[in-house]
Parts: structure tokens; sequence; C-alpha cells
């Protein structure tokens, strides 16, 4: 849902994802001369003062200043993209601590879509992800409010909540003939950055969710962990960062530094000088040379478009999977009085080689759509084969091995159905279990197997 993070932070990340420290006083906006803003701009001030007078004195009821003067700020900064907004002092409070990982709510992330409250991506493991919440939904309704024309903050209002407590979303969804509703409980939503696994033969597998305070130091740490496990260097990786809806540029910017030997990783421009930036690849501790997927999908969105865009244009990754979300704006958070805080969009960031992905996202070197294997393995099982066959040639070595050893064949037999029946009763891997069916973690899996065996074919060919 709503992302949060430490205020004065660039915000690359969709919706409600803070970045990069950036200060930029309040003051120096509201120095405005005659000659900058023109007579045009005093007018239309007074216009407005003259308005609120109005509804002060005239209006059928005795209406607060504050509520009108929010209202006013909502209404302004609304007209101008869906990433910009006001944040009342509760939200800014929440604003300032929610990129540690841990915040209340729902766990999905939302933005302004064609003019529709619209889900970037569920999280891992948050009611929203276990109720069937998907990247795209279309949010109609919040319990009993119609979402049309609300924004953003006021959807977080009403999503966000006590721990345990219900809310109902209604959801329209392509493939659905109607709205459905998911009644789903509020609960404290604790994001884990990165989980990682070593596949078969050995490839690293890292999967970043999001990119918090501490992503790169988690990244780190696993890579390391995966090494040591595979005693030595992986023979590939495979980073996905599908539905990560992005988080803190900078560690975005470190994530990619760890696999880019030099040079520009992203750059943003803007009008103010604050915020035209460049960032570049560090020397040293960089990632050895080893062959690499980054798998995206259409909830891959901001920060994790900077490091799918940086890898791809650096040659470093193959990125597979489906068309990103496309997220290319910067947003800058600006404290206000009576802590409160304004989130304006200053910037536009860019890849390497000067792409903008605004409203176009990160295009897959290799396309993959996501399909459900469970369908490909029952047809596989009506396959016959030879040894389904009445009174087939058994294999010479098998028959000569069963001879031998048939006693401690048979022994072996029951010894692996207990350990199978052992296996069953542990809690699943969930990156095993994501390893058999999810189809483009397979196809990656295959193009670096695929890699390493044509190395081995040049060397013997050389």
């Amino acid at each position: 849902m709503f992302r949060n993070g430490n205020y004065r932070k660039l915000a690359a990340g969709v919706s409600f994802i803070l970045l990069l420290a950036v200060a930029i006083g309040v003051g120096a906006h509201r120095k405005c001369s005659a000659k900058e803003g023109g007579g045009g701009d005093y007018e239309s001030i007074e216009m407005f003062t003259d308005v609120l007078s109005i509804v002060k004195k005239s209006y059928v009821e005795e209406v607060d200043t504050k509520k009108l003067v929010y209202g006013a700020i909502n209404g302004m900064l609304a007209s101008l993209d869906p990433h910009s907004s006001f944040m009342p002092p509760d939200l800014f409070k929440e604003l300032k601590i929610d990129t540690k990982g841990e915040f209340g709510g729902l766990g999905i992330e939302i933005t302004i879509k064609d003019g529709f409250l619209t889900v970037i991506s569920p999280i891992e493991d948050t009611p929203a992800f276990k109720a069937g919440v998907k990247a795209n939904d279309q949010i109609l309704k919040i319990n009993d409010k119609f979402t049309k024309d609300m924004n953003i903050m006021d959807a977080v209002k009403l999503m966000r909540g006590v721990k345990g407590t219900k809310v109902t979303i209604t959801i329209m969804r392509d493939g659905f003939e109607k709205p459905k509703e998911f009644p789903l409980i509020r609960d404290v939503i604790q994001v884990k950055s990165v989980k990682s696994k070593l596949l078969e033969g050995g490839i690293g597998y890292v999967r970043v969710a999001q990119f918090q305070e501490k992503t790169d130091e988690y990244l780190s740490k696993a890579l390391a962990a995966l090494k040591e496990e595979n005693k030595g260097e992986l023979k590939g990786l495979v980073l996905d960062l599908r539905n990560d809806p992005g988080g803190l540029l900078d560690q975005a910017v470190k994530v990619s530094d760890h696999f880019v030997e030099n040079g520009l990783i992203v750059y943003t421009e803007g009008r103010e000088p604050d915020s035209k930036m460049k960032f570049s690849a560090r020397k040293g501790g960089k990632e050895p040379n080893y062959p690499m997927v980054v798998l995206v999908n259409s909830g891959s969105a901001s920060a994790s478009e900077i490091v799918a865009g940086a890898l791809q244009d650096h040659n470093r990754a193959v990125i597979m999977g489906t068309q990103t979300f496309g997220k290319g704006s910067v947003q800058t958070i600006i404290p206000l009085s009576e802590d409160s805080g304004l989130r304006l969009t200053t910037a536009r960031y860019y890849t390497p080689k000067g792409r903008s992905i605004q409203a176009k996202g990160i295009i897959p070197d290799i396309t993959v759509e996501q399909v459900d294997l469970q369908s490909s393995e029952k047809k596989s099982s009506l396959h016959i084969r030879e040894k389904d066959l009445d009174h087939h040639f058994e294999n010479e070595d098998q028959q000569g091995e069963e001879k031998i050893d048939g006693k401690d064949k048979a022994k072996d037999k029951v010894k692996e159905k207990v350990k199978e029946k052992e296996q069953d009763k542990k809690p699943a891997d969930k990156v095993d279990d994501q390893s058999k069916s999810d189809y483009q973690l397979l196809r990656a899996q295959d193009l670096l197997k695929g890699w390493e065996i044509l190395q081995k074919l040049g060397k013997k060919a050389l």
C-alpha cells in the first residue's frame, strides 16, 4: 500500500516510495519575484483568497479554515500528476518511518492510472498478496466508498487501520465479468527486502521485494552466503525484480553498483539545479562477471526499473519477463509548517544511455509471459514411452544392477519412500516451490545453463 521513507528524500519509487536525500528549503520556493511569476500569479492568488473569504462567510455551514486550505492544496497538486501530493501531519509522520520495512496496512502499492485507482503490485506475504490481489487491478471501491475522483492520500487513509480490522476492496480485472469483492484483514506489514536461494547447477537466485534502507547490505550477505553454499563462485545469477514497486534511489544505485564495472548508472534532469544529478559506479568490490538474468514484469517499477535499465544498458544482464510499469519521475519530499509535508515531482530519471522510461517502462530483451505449469504437467503424463508398452525389453545395465543388488535396491527404495514422507511433513520452502512452478524463473535457469554449455563447447572447439 503506502510506502514511507525518511523525509527530505528523493522519490523514484512508485506512488509512495521515497529515494535519495535532497535538501530543498521551503523558503526558496516561497521567494517568487514579479518577474518570475508574472502579474497573473498574484491576480490568481487574490481570487483564491476572495473565494476563501466568501466560503468562510456565506457557506451554509461553518467551515474550518484548515480543512479548506488542505482541500485546495490537494486539488492543486492533483491537477499536476498522480505522484505529487500533500501530506497532513499524520501521513507525514508515517512517511518518515515506512522504508524501514514495517508498516500497517494491506500490502499493496497503488497509483492513479487512466483515472482509476490502480494496484502497482501486491507485496509478498501480505493480506492483499495472499487474497490474490494482482498488479494492474483497478480498485473501484474501498468498503462502501467509490474511488472515482479519489486521490491517493484519501485512499491510503481508508485502507490503513489497526491490525486485525477488516476492509473490503472491490476490484475489476481483465478477465472479470463483473467487479469482485476482496475482504481483507489489516496487518502489520513486514517486508523482507531480500530473499535468496541456491538453484540447481550452482545458479544463485536473489529476490529483491523492495528497495529499503538496508537492501544493499542484505544483498551483499545473500551473495556471500550463496557463494559459500556453492563452495566457490556462482555459475550464474537470477535477480528477481518482479512486483518490486521500487524504494530508495541510493539503494537502487548501490545494487546496480555490484554488477556495473564502471560508468553511469542513472541520472536525473529537472528545472532546478538540485534536481540535476548523476550517479556512477564506484571502483572495486564488483561481482565476478558471471552470466546474469534479471526478471521483470508490469509490477516492477521505479527503483527496480533503474536497476534493470542500468544492467541492460551496460550489457551486464539479460532482461527477461514482461514490460515494466514505466515510472520515470522523481519526487522530492519538502517539510512544511505544522508538521505537514509536500511530495512534488521535481525531475525525470534516465538510464545510462539517456532513455526515459516514463510511461514506457523497460522492454525485456526476451519477452516471457507467465504461464500455469500445472496444465503442462498434466499433459506430459499422457505421453506413452517404451517402458509403458507390454513385453518391452529391459535395459541391460538396469537388469544387471537389479540382479546383483536386488536386496539393496529394495532397501534403498523403502528408505527413499520414508525420506519423502518426512520431507512432506516439513514446511515448504517458498523459493523451492517457486522454482518448480514459476515458468519465467525456469526459463531464466535454462538460459543460464545453456550459456554455460555453450561456453564449454566453445572451449572444446578452440
